[in-house]
């Protein structure tokens, strides 16, 4: 069974499943009208029925004829396409016009609920493409195309720009969004000196820049380079069937051709009398037996009937497998790799203290916190302005107000001068106790009198130690790749229990270190949720992404989603993965089984046709209800 329609041909590709799915449906319906017209009795004229048999062959048959002759006219070659077709055919002239129908039908749906399973999966990802500035403006302030920026160009960006190439700042300063790039959500202060990468966001600074590299070379492009060239070495899911089915059908056709001539040579008869009635011990049944025997039916389903009874089971927890690849592949896997914020981590910094001096004046600091957070678009501030709420303190306007970059802010509050951000900025003492390293923050407020130290902590998943030590137990390895800095991954890496870490690591940095286990022979997993881990989703042999917070790159660069965010999730996705290993196996058994035999019973003493349908499509029922094993949840 192919899972594309015709090659290149990717647009009718994913939509190829609707006509497969309609044709299935008229064959199948027609076939029904055809047994109900036959048992109406002698009286029904026979021409109705056989016109409905036949209208349902041609609609059951007529993708399997666009194959068989696309692959016979452009790559001279016999495919499964044909031998569906010739198998058919064959049951037609033993007089069993029924069977060959049954056959079209649960190839044609076999053929739709494979391409629906895998239309999910040809998904153009654009969404960092969508985000890059198509114009810059130059340090005169005229405009131009970023295509026509040179290195050596001088450029300005204003606040909130994104920036249109890599660059370093040449004057001003500011605090620039790298969260599309590293997945951290503070924003890094940027001065004289320091390199803007293109694609980030100016926060609220003036700057005057020069550009370092071409368009062709900047770090959007360079992401957007790795992810097509990522997906141009995956491949779609290859069915053993793919691998040999032209081999197979070439066989089959001859061998039942040899059969055929071999028996005439012996004497048996090709017709029982003049009336052109097919004799039960002639040569043409015997042969037509044998090709209708070996039509592999339930071969062509034993792999895709599992695949899509896991693809179903695994959306019922939650656990989103977009084609049958990664089901296939999942069990196979060697190293995961994790982000840590947003994957490992909720990457939503909640407050879990706060200190203030002198504690009568807390209501006065609680306002101004409120007001001078909700003012701002910082992740931080939100989370503390978020904080105040919880407390029943609503923000005001503050006047005066006033944002300094890499800092923090200020603005008056009730008539008093505050200051937010950094404890250096705001003036406020050495604390007591500082914000952990790893996975903590702090926030101060204070208006020169009154100071107020606020504590946040991204929390981790309570899943994710769980969820590592039962990898591990499974022989995986797990590895995080982060942006942070080696000392604060080290600490979170401890409190989450992860044995591995790599830290200061840009996205193109994670795709080279999953190249790296790709070289030494393992199978490797990317498990993440931003748009900075959609080149690293895409380098690896099997892509995890978050589906609650995960970003629309991330999302569409996925083999694999994971719908609420649970990360225990994935550890029930790898055993889902293995049952379907074990399933397919047991259904080729089955399958490749049942040919064999029958075919040595023809071939050796001769198979009734109806004996040999009941075994062929016994198996195929058989490997279909083998494989909805898979739809019922195993017990832990």
């Amino acid at each position: 069974m192919s899972s594309t329609h015709h090659d290149g041909d990717h647009g009718h590709a994913d939509h190829g499943w609707r006509a497969l799915a309609a044709q299935s449906a008229i064959c199948g319906a027609l076939g029904l009208g055809a047994v109900a017209w036959r048992d109406l009795g002698p009286g029904a004229p026979t021409w109705v029925f056989e016109l409905l048999v036949l209208g349902g062959c041609l609609a059951g048959g007529w993708e399997a004829a666009e194959e068989a002759w696309h692959s016979v006219r452009h790559h001279r070659r016999i495919d499964v396409h044909l031998l569906m077709l010739l198998a058919a055919a064959g049951a037609w002239s033993v007089g069993q016009p029924l069977e060959g129908l049954l056959l079209l039908f649960l190839f044609s749906a076999a053929g739709a609920m494979e391409h629906y399973a895998l239309d999910r999966t040809r998904r153009a990802v654009d969404a960092l493409m969508a985000g890059a500035p198509t114009h810059a403006r130059r340090a005169d302030g005229s405009l131009v195309a970023v295509a026509e920026l040179r290195a050596g160009d001088r450029i300005l960006l204003l606040p909130g720009d994104r920036v249109p190439a890599d660059a370093r700042v040449a004057e001003g300063s500011t605090e620039a969004d790298e969260s599309t790039l590293t997945g951290e959500s503070v924003p890094v202060p940027k001065r004289p000196g320091d390199e803007l990468l293109a694609g980030t966001l100016n926060g609220s600074g003036r700057l005057v820049a020069t550009v370092l590299r071409a368009e062709a070379e900047s770090s959007v492009q360079r992401i957007l380079r790795l992810i097509r060239e990522a997906q141009a070495r995956k491949a779609p899911s290859q069915r053993l069937i793919d691998t040999w089915g032209g081999t197979y059908a070439a066989g089959v056709i001859l061998a039942s051709a040899g059969f055929l001539l071999w028996l005439l040579h012996g004497g048996a008869p090709f017709v029982a009398d003049g009336a052109g009635q097919v004799a039960s011990d002639g040569a043409l049944y015997r042969a037509m037996t044998l090709l209708v025997v070996m039509s592999p039916c339930a071969l062509v389903l034993s792999i895709p009937s599992a695949v899509l009874a896991a693809i179903a089971s695994g959306a019922r927890r939650g656990i989103l497998f977009r084609g049958g690849a990664a089901v296939e592949r999942l069990a196979e896997v060697e190293v995961i790799c994790f982000d840590k914020t947003g994957t490992l981590t909720r990457g939503e910094p909640a407050v879990v203290g706060h200190r203030c001096e002198p504690a009568e004046d807390e209501p006065a600091a609680l306002a101004a916190l409120a007001a001078l957070g909700a003012a701002s678009s910082h992740p931080l501030s939100r989370s503390v302005a978020s904080w105040c709420a919880t407390r029943g303190v609503l923000p005001t306007a503050p006047d005066d107000f006033e944002s300094v970059v890499g800092e923090g802010l200020a603005g008056r509050v009730g008539g008093r001068l505050w200051r937010m951000g950094k404890r250096g900025f705001v003036g406020a003492p050495e604390p007591r106790e500082r914000a952990e390293e790893g996975l903590g923050s702090e926030v101060w407020v204070s208006d020169g009198r009154t100071w107020m130290q606020v504590r946040l902590r991204d929390a981790v998943r309570t899943e994710s130690r769980p969820m590592l030590a039962a990898l591990a137990a499974r022989g995986i390895r797990c590895v995080m790749l982060t942006g942070d800095k080696s000392g604060a991954a080290a600490k979170a890496a401890a409190e989450i229990g992860m044995p591995e870490v790599a830290a200061g690591l840009k996205p193109w940095d994670k795709v080279e270190r999953i190249r790296t286990y790709a070289a030494q022979g393992r199978v490797v997993a990317m498990v993440g949720d931003g748009i900075n881990d959609a080149p690293s989703l895409a380098a690896a042999d099997v892509a995890v992404a978050m589906g609650g917070r995960g970003s629309d790159a991330a999302k569409e660069t996925s083999d694999i989603l994971l719908v609420d965010d649970r990360l225990d999730k994935l550890v029930d996705a790898h055993d889902l993965s293995l049952r379907t290993h074990r399933v397919i196996r047991q259904n080729l058994a089955i399958s490749l089984g049942t040919v064999v035999l029958m075919a040595l019973l023809t071939v050796a003493r001769g198979v009734p046709l109806p004996v040999g349908v009941i075994a062929h499509e016994g198996s195929t029922v058989l490997v279909c209800l083998n494989g909805l094993r898979l739809l019922a949840r195993p017990r832990r």
